[in-house]
């Protein structure tokens, strides 16, 4: 069973099209239906991006 998704993976992204890869909800199969797992997986991706974009932002803020 894969982990959980975590906003310190964002390191992990390097493209947009990483994000999709990166993004896993190990509890997908135990949604109560496809709504809620599509709910959560959107919930996860914001996390991701905006842990990614607090990044960005504080190594500009040094350079």
């Amino acid at each position: 069973m894969p982990q959980r998704t975590s906003p310190k993976d964002a390191s992990k992204i390097h493209r947009a099209e990483d994000l999709e890869d990166v993004v896993v909800d190990k509890r997908a199969q135990w949604r109560a239906n496809g709504a809620k797992a599509r709910r959560r997986q959107r919930r996860y991706k914001k996390k991701v991006v905006t842990s990614l974009v607090q990044d960005i932002y504080e190594n500009e803020a040094f350079d």
